[in-house]
């Protein structure tokens, strides 16, 4: 849980229960046996014993599993009325056994109501309840083997879930126990760990300590992808399909559903979307262990909305995953972060680069220190990028004169900052609108400050021949200038890469200009966006760069 809590999304957006059934019968109509009901937290929902209810007449044209995700923290209380109602399956998430700990994750009290809620569906009959525990290194990869325990006494299918990139949640590949070494973990305490028989599209690797009552199973989302096998899609809180949990491309049936009774058009969506599922995490991720974007493939494809798509591809095989949340969660995989004002991590932009590089290579840390990096590009092979550090000419146009993509995978990691800035003359009428939150539409310079930041996370989507880059800081601020009417934007960018982040400072300071307008435009349209530029850069083979004042 995100320290600030989480926004909620309106009602209005989210999709009503009656919405929710309709496109469930509609997929089990078109041979979707299962359907699991998840978040965020589905529990939150006044209405989800009558949603079950309602599944649970489907039954009768094809649905054969009705199963539900949740945190348990009032799983003791609502589980007699969701087994009543139709409920076949349960899955708690519970990532530590220690209650202090918990609190620390959750940032609420409530692992005894947890444990209570386990043992209760233990009780009713469910078999087993499966416990998703996500292994972090750092926060509780040491209770591995205690998860193992508790598969001793209790029929639970502890399942280990291999940590994944999901915008939001502080990523770092470092933070990753993969399967194989949670495997020596527990096998150094119950050497004869056994597998167990898989079942097809079965997500989990399965296993159990011999003579315990429950079993242990591995989600290897990263270290040994599934997706091949993948039969699953998302149905978002507020209606919109999603194919894979890792990828940003989704397309809205809330939309389509209502602004048409019929049905038609609808399965003409949902199949083109489905006939759009790849063979591994929307084609973000390569690497099994050493998780490398592939930001070729990053552009957004428009979803052919063909007659010619059929809905036959679907049936008898998969299941829909429904968030029932009233908050809609950041599923978006762009590996970056948003840096928001956090003083600390943006330390390097006061230091200096030469002593920062020396730091480096004293500590060990493995980062390529700058004679090193010079030495390498002595002793490369030339041909991968004739562009040399300094050099005057194009680095994305071949000796043919023919666009390229510069190839930088040779490169070192290292910290790299950028600044730059735009200005908005809004005029006489609209700047005292801007100044004293007055605007229609809402507050002018936070959601232009969003804005911002959100297009320098998409910045490999708009410009082609962009790198794909993990950010690890982006802001954006405003000076408004009461004597000339006008709004100077700043913003920076941090990375610690192999390329530079310059266009993603750029494109935040232009969006957010942009984003001021759209917002203003109805009151005025002779505002005018002047003086986009970048201010300064640090890092990379080329030095710094300081503009000239």
């Amino acid at each position: 849980m995100p320290e600030d809590g989480v926004e909620l999304t309106p009602s209005q957006k989210l999709l009503s229960s009656e919405e929710i059934l309709r496109l469930s019968k509609l997929f089990v109509k078109e041979g979707v046996q299962k359907i699991r009901l998840t978040g965020g937290e589905p529990l939150v929902r006044k209405d989800v014993v009558e949603i079950i209810r309602g599944l649970n007449e489907l039954r009768d044209i094809g649905l054969q599993t009705i199963a539900m995700t949740t945190n348990g923290v009032t799983l003791a209380r609502k589980a007699p009325a969701l087994q009543e109602a139709g409920l076949d399956l349960i899955n708690v998430s519970l990532d530590t056994l220690i209650s202090a700990k918990f609190e620390f994750i959750s940032r609420r009290k409530g692992w005894n109501h947890v444990m209570k809620g386990i043992d209760t569906a233990l009780d009713l009959g469910y078999n087993p309840v499966k416990v998703n525990c996500v292994v972090m290194r750092g926060m509780n990869e040491e209770e591995i083997c205690d998860f193992v325990a508790f598969t001793k006494d209790k029929n639970v299918d502890v399942r280990f879930i291999e940590y994944m990139p999901f915008d939001g949640n502080k990523w770092n590949s470092k933070k990753m126990v993969s399967y194989l070494e949670m495997m020596d973990t527990i096998k150094a305490r119950w050497p004869d760990f056994s597998r167990m028989q898989d079942h097809p599209n079965d997500t989990s690797k399965a296993y159990r300590v011999p003579g315990y009552k429950g079993q242990v199973g591995f989600i290897t989302s990263m270290s040994e992808h599934f997706c091949g096998t993948c039969n699953r899609i998302r149905l978002t809180a507020d209606g919109n399909l999603k194919v894979c949990l890792f990828g940003n491309t989704e397309v809205s049936l809330r939309d389509v559903m209502r602004a048409s009774p019929d049905d038609t058009e609808l399965s003409e969506v949902i199949s083109a979307a489905v006939k759009r599922k790849k063979k591994q995490h929307a084609e973000y991720l390569e690497d099994k262990i050493n998780i490398k974007c592939l930001s070729e493939s990053l552009s957004l494809r428009n979803l052919s909305m063909s007659p010619k798509h059929s809905f036959t591809s679907m049936k008898h095989t998969g299941f829909i995953s429904a968030c029932l949340l009233s908050t809609r969660q950041p599923y978006y995989v762009q590996i970056r972060q948003c840096w928001t004002g956090d003083e600390e991590s943006m330390k390097y932009w006061e230091t200096d680069r030469k002593a920062r590089l020396a730091e480096t290579s004293e500590h060990g840390d493995g980062t390529v220190c700058k004679q090193d990096y010079y030495d390498y590009i002595l002793t490369r092979n030339p041909s991968q990028n004739k562009s040399e550090p300094g050099c005057d000419s194009l680095t994305h146009v071949d000796t043919a004169g023919k666009t390229k993509m510069v190839d930088v995978g040779y490169k070192p990691d290292t910290v790299r900052t950028a600044v730059a800035s735009a200005t908005i003359f809004v005029g006489e009428k609209v700047f005292p609108l801007i100044k004293e939150n007055k605007m229609k539409k809402g507050d002018v310079l936070s959601i232009s400050q969003l804005a911002g930041i959100m297009a320098a996370k998409r910045t490999a989507e708009l410009i082609p021949l962009c790198h794909n880059i993990f950010i690890s800081g982006v802001d954006v601020s405003f000076e408004l200038n009461e004597e000339k009417h006008c709004i100077h934007i700043t913003s920076s960018a941090k990375t610690d890469g192999k390329t530079g982040v310059e266009m993603e400072a750029i494109m935040a300071a232009s969006v957010a200009a942009i984003t001021i307008y759209d917002m203003c435009k109805a009151v005025s349209k002779d505002m005018v966006i002047h003086d986009v530029r970048l201010e300064q850069k640090t890092g990379g083979a080329r030095g710094d760069y300081h503009r000239q004042k």
